[in-house]
């Protein structure tokens, strides 16, 4: 009976080495389980759907980072366990700012840090998102020749994976949809010359709110799309402070265009405050409808109440369970766990 079960146990370690991303870590009895990867492959974009590798709608569900130079410590081995297996969450959104302290500052330092976490991700059978998370300044354009060489350069390591996405403009503001467009336009070919097939998001304008929260919407894209194909393009919200013009917005455009939260709270949009539960519930009624994948804002300690764990877990854990978690670390884990 020992000797079975450490050939079982010995097969499925093999099995990991041989297929990563294929399966999980061993089960109870030595049966592998499947990862997310691993039971959906090689995604892509179906129409206005983003798919399977059997060109199934597959809605992703999962979490995006803190910026990488603040909070890179929640991001470790035990706290990337949890997220993959007590979660269960389908991806990890990768962010790395560009200003405010992040990859302007070392170029060198960020590009290795998302690679390790692209790698760690990869090993637990999760998706990742590369968020180039440009905030301030508000057009895209100020960091293309930043974007050209970062994206390369991920994209040419990674190119042979089968679970990395790249979002290419996280919070565009401030500046025309003509522009996002022009920039995206640029920077899509410089990743397929790496990468020619793997999912490009799109970041929308007026803080990737379809340009709501600049008196516009979805029409201007709609009208004039990015000129490129296996393409999404981004929403953001945060339920206390986008009501149903924001919520109505994003059902109309995922019925025309490939859509993909890339980032959402319970909050207000600075990411504090009470949780408007209700509201975010509607939210996600309309995604799991719409299989509209998401990544909620963030896996972190940050004092604010859209951060998912209580102040000073990223010291030492744990981080399994709902015992390290905010109120609205609570109702985001059930959500990723249960998809409604």
């Amino acid at each position: 009976m020992r000797r079975r079960n450490t050939f079982r146990a010995v097969l499925a370690l093999a099995t990991a080495l041989i297929l990563p991303g294929a399966v999980a870590a061993a089960a109870p009895g030595g049966v592998a389980a499947a990862t997310p990867v691993g039971t959906h492959g090689k995604v892509a974009v179906c129409g206005v759907k983003l798919c399977d590798s059997g060109g199934k709608p597959v809605q992703l569900r999962g979490m995006s980072t803190h910026g990488l130079q603040w909070y890179s410590q929640c991001v470790n081995d035990a706290s990337l366990d949890a997220l993959a297996t007590d979660w269960k969450a389908d991806v990890l959104r990768i962010s790395m700012y560009i200003q405010e302290g992040g990859y302007e500052t070392d170029p060198a330092k960020f590009t290795a840090l998302v690679n390790r976490y692209i790698e760690d991700a990869t090993a637990r059978g999760m998706y990742a998102i590369v968020d180039w998370h440009m905030l301030n300044p508000g057009d895209p354009n100020y960091n293309l020749a930043r974007a050209k060489t970062f994206f390369t350069e991920i994209a040419k390591r990674h190119s042979g994976k089968t679970n990395v996405l790249y979002e290419i403009a996280n919070e565009p503001s401030r500046v025309s949809w003509a522009k996002i467009r022009s920039y995206a336009e640029q920077i899509i070919p410089v990743i397929r010359a790496q990468d020619p097939d793997s999912v490009v998001l799109v970041g929308t304008r007026a803080w990737s709110s379809l340009g709501v929260s600049e008196g516009a919407d979805e029409q201007e894209i709609v009208r004039n799309p990015v000129r490129a194909d296996n393409i999404m393009y981004t929403f953001h919200f945060y339920a206390a402070s986008h009501g149903a013009e924001y919520l109505n917005t994003l059902s109309r455009a995922a019925d025309k265009l490939p859509m993909f939260v890339t980032e959402f709270g319970t909050q207000t949009s600075s990411g504090d405050g009470g949780n408007d539960f209700s509201r975010s519930q509607q939210y996600i009624d309309l995604m799991t409808a719409k299989k509209i994948s998401w990544t909620n804002w963030n896996y972190s300690d940050d004092h604010r109440s859209g951060a998912v764990f209580k102040q000073g877990t990223c010291k030492a854990g744990p981080y399994p369970g709902t015992g390290p978690l905010k109120p609205a670390g609570q109702w985001v884990r059930e959500r990723v766990l249960s998809g409604r």
